[in-house]
């Protein structure tokens, strides 16, 4: 069984027990958060697509931590010209881990 779910604006593919990382959320590592935002459920082939988001359907995820993510640089030229610039910043992700599927 898997599900599509909003998760901070973006859609991802989600089963039970699944390790994944999104845009940080504000909670507590170790605490739980529901996401209601669910677009499509697959039930061993039912398939059921939400219009926009199925009914009664919830996701589960447990935060594990708060993490960065790898720099990147951004670096700007102007040729002839002596214009350098070098900016960098890092991502800030939640790691979750998805405890229950409700559909």
């Amino acid at each position: 069984m898997y599900v599509i779910v909003d998760i901070q604006g973006q859609q991802m593919k989600v089963e039970k027990d699944q390790k994944l990382f999104v845009h940080r959320i504000n909670a507590e590592n170790g605490s739980k958060v529901e996401f209601e935002k669910v677009l499509l459920v697959d039930k061993d082939g039912a398939v059921t697509v939400g219009a926009p988001t199925v009914e009664g359907a919830k996701v589960v995820v447990e935060v594990i931590s708060q993490v960065k993510g790898d720099k990147v640089l951004i670096f700007h030229k102007k040729r002839r010209k002596g214009y350098r610039k070098l900016n960098g910043h890092r991502q800030q992700f939640s790691e979750i881990v998805v405890k229950e599927i409700i559909a």
